[in-house]
């Protein structure tokens, strides 16, 4: 495909590259909605709240892990070749999640499918690097990120309305009928693209990042189940997973071909704006992984009902996402995200200060609004401030380093907020189990599901614990909130100390002429690609 034809369809693959995108953050929203069901013995696979956490993180764990080298086979053997492959991939494992038939089986396959989102992921970023212009990119970008609020938007709400109507494996299943026209669309519209002079692979290094960052999962939520972090096991899990990613950072800072450029850190502005990226989304994760409890186990709503009341904080995403590349434009980055991220702390704060079990709907939901608007601004912002650091050619290196500290924060976000959850509510919850065997008592302690299930064997007998399970599961929230909050404005922090303001934005490379650019940018490798894309403007 030659580079007129590539320009001149650039809008379209835009439109395939967000199918892709689309797919793998439809599946995370889906989930979010289903787990109260695969949680049900009766309905779903009776899965624990760690086998609940370790659905998640395992498929954001690999994600993580293998990002990088995903964008570095992407240089090496074609984005498109990898793209269409990652959406196979992501596709089996939706095919093998639907029809698990144990919390196991489910969290091998929620795997396999992270290796296929792993794939996808770095490679959608990477075209949109090469296909357009630098003064096209942020709006690119910015439609890019707003499919991220258009995932949201959809999962939970066609997730629940699936729920109501079949068994939960469904919710797996409507990612296939997308990957089967997504590969088909890239197989014809999307251009192929390599890194003249990729790196090599760091088979070490990616074992180094999955080993460290499972064994500190592992650890903290086994704190969690067990109501203590102060247990060997724990500490030493969680320490020997700290060590491990120390030895792999040391790692990645001396060889010529990490599996995650360390190195890229040195950046301030790059480093600044994937801190904030990563704090933004271990913040938001935790939160998401309680509040369908609170939607369905304390307010009594059906999964649908859950996946409607996700639609206003969804369709401020899509709405104000396009629109942040202006705002970047008008006010800097700096200004952008300090605002962007002070409404997203405000509104996770609300779920430690004002949401209780009968809290107005309509309070809950604007604050959605508040929260859906602040991060549609800075994901973008802090998206292109990475991107535009770098060289086209390193695009999948970009790409690869925020997205693997977005999953990472995601399930690090995952283990520590939702076992902090465990451990209050299980503090609260005890004195109301004292009546039951110890094995019962044990397994309900873990989590306001597991209670709900001894319930539905005790019978009428068990109707006592229905009010004390949702105190308890109020005052882990409300500890998880304020948690929250506290990363977002930490978050807040970094991008007031760190980020670019209006006055330091990027020197112009917008230029319609070779001839404009300055006589001091017209040498050397930053000269050469202005030269380049002004020229590609007036083909």
């Amino acid at each position: 495909m030659d580079s007129q034809t590539v320009q001149r369809r650039r809008w379209v693959i835009l439109g395939v590259l967000v199918i892709s995108l689309l797919v793998v953050v439809l599946d995370n929203t889906v989930l979010n909605v289903a787990l109260k069901v695969i949680a049900d013995p009766d309905q779903g696979l009776g899965a624990t709240q760690g086998e609940l956490q370790w659905a998640i993180n395992s498929y954001t764990l690999v994600f993580a892990g293998l990002l990088f080298t995903s964008g570095v086979l992407g240089d090496r053997l074609g984005r498109k070749r990898l793209l269409i492959i990652g959406m196979i991939v992501f596709g089996l494992g939706s095919l093998f999640s639907a029809y698990a038939q144990d919390p196991g089986q489910l969290i091998a396959a929620r795997a396999v499918m992270g290796l296929g989102g792993a794939v996808v992921m770095p490679q959608t970023l990477s075209i949109i690097s090469n296909v357009f212009t630098p003064a096209e990119r942020p709006r690119a970008i910015g439609i890019w990120a707003g499919a991220v609020g258009l995932g949201i938007a959809i999962g939970p709400t066609l997730g629940g309305l699936l729920l109501d109507h079949f068994w939960w494996g469904s919710v797996f299943l409507i990612n296939v009928p997308v990957v089967i026209v997504g590969v088909t669309a890239m197989a014809i519209f999307a251009p192929e693209s390599r890194d003249p002079k990729p790196g090599r692979l760091d088979p070490l290094g990616v074992l180094g990042s999955i080993v460290g960052l499972v064994l500190l999962t592992y650890g903290i939520i086994s704190g969690g189940q067990a109501g203590s972090w102060a247990e060997p096991k724990v500490i030493g899990t969680i320490a020997a997973g700290l060590v491990v990613l120390a030895a792999f950072v040391w790692w990645e800072s001396r060889i010529d071909h990490p599996s995650l450029d360390v190195r890229l850190f040195r950046n301030p502005r790059m480093s600044a704006a994937v801190g904030l990226l990563a704090l933004t989304f271990f913040a938001l994760s935790g939160v998401v992984f309680f509040l369908t409890f609170y939607w369905q186990s304390v307010r009594g709503f059906t999964p649908f009902q859950a996946g409607l009341l996700v639609l206003p904080l969804a369709i401020t995403q899509v709405i104000v996402s396009p629109r942040s590349a202006g705002l970047v434009r008008r006010f800097g980055a700096k200004a952008v995200s300090v605002v962007g991220l002070t409404m997203v702390a405000l509104a996770l704060s609300t779920y430690g200060w004002l949401v209780e079990a009968s809290t107005p709907i309509w309070i809950i939901l604007a604050f959605g609004v508040v929260q859906g608007a602040g991060m549609a601004v800075v994901m973008p912002a802090a998206t292109e401030s990475i991107m535009s650091t770098l060289p086209r050619e390193r695009a999948g290196a970009g790409s690869a380093v925020q997205n693997t500290a977005r999953q990472t924060a995601v399930a690090l976000g995952v283990a520590v907020v939702g076992s902090i959850v465990s451990t209050v509510y299980r503090g609260h919850i005890d004195g109301s189990l004292t009546a039951l065997p110890a094995r019962l008592r044990d397994a309900a302690g873990e989590s306001i599901e597991s209670t709900m299930a001894v319930v539905s064997k005790l019978g009428p007998a068990g109707n006592a614990l229905v009010e004390p399970a949702k105190e308890a599961f109020m005052s882990a929230m409300h500890v998880a909130g304020f948690m929250a909050g506290a990363f977002a404005l930490l978050g807040v922090l970094v991008a007031a100390v760190w980020l670019p303001g209006r006055a330091a934005a990027e020197p112009r490379t917008d230029f319609t002429d070779p001839a404009d650019i300055p006589p001091e940018r017209a040498g050397g490798a930053e000269g050469v690609r202005e030269a380049a894309y002004a020229s590609e403007r007036t083909e």
